[in-house]
């Protein structure tokens, strides 16, 4: 994806589609990763990248041990 509003309009469309198929696992999926997108997005809004993973995460557990930054 090219932004954050792509890829949370791709998964809205996505989501929809897995509604209509009954698709649970997908809909659970889509809905924590559109909710984590849609915190991140609230947090950082002069951010427009599509984050990785790891900054949903980070983003969301800062103290997290993954999310230490080390200054040399």
């Amino acid at each position: 994806m090219k932004s954050i509003d792509d890829h949370i309009q791709k998964d809205q469309s996505e989501l929809e589609a897995a509604k209509a198929t009954g698709d649970q696992a997908k809909l659970r999926h889509l809905t924590e990763e559109l909710k984590s997108l849609e915190e991140y997005k609230e947090h950082n809004p002069q951010d427009k990248h599509d984050p990785t993973s790891l900054e949903l995460y980070c983003d969301a557990n800062p103290d997290a041990d993954e999310c230490r930054v080390y200054d040399d």
